[in-house]
């Protein structure tokens, strides 16, 4: 599973990364985190509000800071 976060870098957005890093070890999920920064990326990914939260491609979550286990369902697709 790949798991990319989407946003500039702010507070939330590095809030979100460590988040869902908490949350894959809590699941044991076999699951990569990257932290993607590149505006041109994050649109190419067809998200217009950060923090957001890709999953094999697919935005899940965007602008917000959902809790570890809203992550945690959110990843499982609860």
């Amino acid at each position: 599973m790949k798991i990319e976060i989407l946003g500039s870098g702010c507070a939330k957005c590095r809030a979100l990364e460590e988040r869902a890093k908490e949350a894959v070890k809590k699941t044991g999920i076999d699951a990569s985190v990257e932290h993607i920064f590149d505006l041109d990326k994050i649109i190419q990914r067809g998200a217009f509000s950060t923090p957001a939260l890709s999953v094999d491609g697919k935005i899940v979550f965007s602008g917000g800071l959902p809790s570890v286990d809203e992550l945690i369902k959110i990843i499982r697709g609860d």
